[in-house]
């Protein structure tokens, strides 16, 4: 019996985030907004999403003991996300610093504090988690070994962003299913062999050993890939405000629908429209929509 329809495995940060009219190039200063303070991380966004929508979701993540940390339990919580493992101690909470323009597009860099303390013995310390979720999902905010811990460690079907883009063992490529990348993270992974369209970048990529690929486009969607073909999802059109977390709000959510049953392209369907719901609102966990305002976004949109 699964106790839980997503289990997320990833990074919880401070999303310090300042406006600016314009990012600065190298040696040079902006001015920007008033900074303000967010719950964030890859991980931590991905477990809110999905229970925002409704999904029974689970966080094994660390936090520092700090104030920070302390922001990211009770948003997590209030979110409906069970943090029975979500750790503290080693290191401070890891911070994002965002930028983002009038565009709605942002930068990021990442502290990773924290999160660079989740072991693969915390990862062990936790089997019976992994053996009582459907699905984990898995990014590259946490180290690398804790993420091959948890591909060895679960049955369960693995959904991986690697992002931040980095090399990934074969072992961890074989059990994607899927591999969700965006156009950055697909030319890391492919190099020279990359090709220039997502049709081309996702058939090179399902060389390499994923079981399915999915590509996510931004404004214009997704697309979604197996042995038995690939199948562009178009997006809803939506006025964006800020894109911060949005690709984490899709994959939350394509990873919840995938644990309760559906398949592959109804799944990242679904997700498109969570991800075009996200970017309507300011920050991201405070951007994730319930399943009654993806419902409203989509009936606006149409």
């Amino acid at each position: 019996m699964h106790g839980y329809d997503l289990l997320v495995v990833g990074s919880a940060n401070a999303d310090l985030v300042i406006g600016v009219d314009r990012r600065p190039a190298a040696g040079e200063t902006v001015l920007g907004t008033d900074l303000v303070t967010h719950p964030g991380g890859k991980g931590a966004n991905q477990a809110v999403a999905a229970a925002r929508l409704g999904a029974r979701t689970a966080l094994l993540a660390r936090v520092g003991d700090d104030a920070h940390g302390s922001l990211l339990s009770d948003s997590l919580r209030t979110a409906g996300v069970d943090t029975a493992t979500l750790l503290t101690g080693g290191a401070p909470t890891g911070v994002a610093l965002i930028t983002v323009d009038p565009s709605g597009d942002n930068s990021i860099v990442v502290s990773p504090g924290a999160n660079g303390r989740l072991s693969p013995e915390d990862v062990r310390a936790a089997d019976r988690l992994l053996t009582a979720a459907r699905v984990v999902s898995l990014q590259l905010e946490i180290p690398l070994p804790t993420v091959v811990a948890v591909v060895e460690t679960t049955h369960a079907r693995v959904v991986l962003n690697p992002s931040p883009p980095a090399p990934l063992p074969v072992a961890v490529l074989a059990a994607c299913d899927p591999l969700v990348v965006n156009e950055h993270e697909a030319r890391f992974l492919l190099g020279e062999d990359a090709g220039e369209t997502p049709e081309d970048w996702a058939s090179a990529l399902l060389a390499l050993g994923p079981r399915s690929v999915v590509v996510t486009l931004g404004a214009a969607g997704a697309l979604v890939a197996d042995q038995d073909g690939a199948v562009r999802i178009p997006s809803m059109r939506v006025r964006a405000v800020d894109t911060t977390g949005a690709g984490d709000a899709f994959t939350g959510a394509l990873a919840w629908r995938l644990g309760a049953g559906d398949d592959l392209e109804t799944a990242a369907r679904f997700a498109v429209r969570v991800g075009a719901a996200a970017v309507t609102k300011a920050g991201a966990q405070e951007s994730y929509p319930t399943l009654e305002e993806v419902e409203a976004v989509t009936a606006s949109a149409r």
